[in-house]
């Protein structure tokens, strides 16, 4: 089955009652556009509606997601305060739409994970590392804050965790995300997509509505405290993006250098 609506920025194949989302901007590192979030609602749409159990999300190339997107970074320091708001509304409605996809969801994270990237690939029900994946909420490094990813951490691992994580910045490998929780199980590359697939086709042999069920019941227990938590980090994202340190920051990325950070 071919998908209807061409992607540029992800590709979307259906086999059987599986179906694989790629995030295919290889030589970007796969990095977070506008595009790409607008291509990835319509993909987990198109899978919503479809005859699918269940969805693996990967990515091209080397990297899984190395976050957010160079020129749109760029962009966001010239942006209003309505603007800057609204991104992070577009930001915080993707991650929800994964943490809540109604259908079973496998990460299959083949290289580095990101910022926003680490979290597209935590968020899935399941997350199988290749043994080459990194992860990292890397925000604080260039003045921003991780806060939407940081409302989905908390209920990932401990309080403690979550601190060093979001607070240091750093990047860890895969068996520190397995030990943390992040990661559901580590796999040699070359077995990574055949043990993907081998687990939906586990998944698959369930009833369908029971994992529907079971998934919607998930959410039910989250999603009160969860609209609350996205609201006043959408709020604090928003925010920190009109300080000066935050344009020093992404400007000192962009052009490969120390940031000068004054504190305002």
């Amino acid at each position: 089955m071919s998908h209807p609506h061409p992607y540029t920025a992800l590709t979307l194949a259906f086999v059987g009652p599986v179906a694989t989302l790629t995030l295919n901007r290889p030589e970007k590192r796969n990095a977070i556009s506008y595009q790409l979030i607008e291509e990835l609602h319509r993909a987990l749409h198109e899978v919503q509606t479809s005859h699918s159990h269940i969805l693996i999300l990967t990515g091209a190339g080397d990297a899984f997601c190395s976050g957010m997107d160079l020129d749109n970074l760029r962009e966001i320091t010239r942006h209003t305060e309505e603007e800057n708001l609204a991104d992070s509304g577009r930001m915080a409605h993707m991650f929800r739409a994964l943490y809540e996809f109604p259908k079973v969801t496998i990460a299959a994270v083949n290289g580095a994970a990101l910022a926003g990237g680490c979290g597209l690939a935590t968020l899935c029900d399941f997350t199988l590392a290749s043994e080459n994946a990194k992860f990292g909420y890397t925000e604080v490094r260039i003045g921003f804050v991780p806060a939407i990813v940081s409302a989905f951490l908390l209920r990932q691992v401990g309080e403690k965790q979550a601190r060093d994580l979001l607070l240091t910045g750093r990047i860890i490998d895969a068996a520190e995300a397995f030990r943390l929780g992040l990661v559901t199980e580590i796999v040699t590359p070359e077995n990574l997509m055949p043990r993907a697939r081998e687990l939906a086709d586990t998944l698959v042999a369930n009833s369908p509505a029971s994992l529907l069920a079971t998934k919607r019941l998930l959410h039910a227990y989250s999603h009160a405290k969860l609209d609350r938590q996205i609201a006043a980090a959408v709020d604090e994202n928003a925010r920190i993006r009109t300080t000066n340190d935050f344009r020093e920051g992404v400007t000192a990325f962009l052009e490969k250098r120390k940031p000068n950070w004054t504190g305002r």
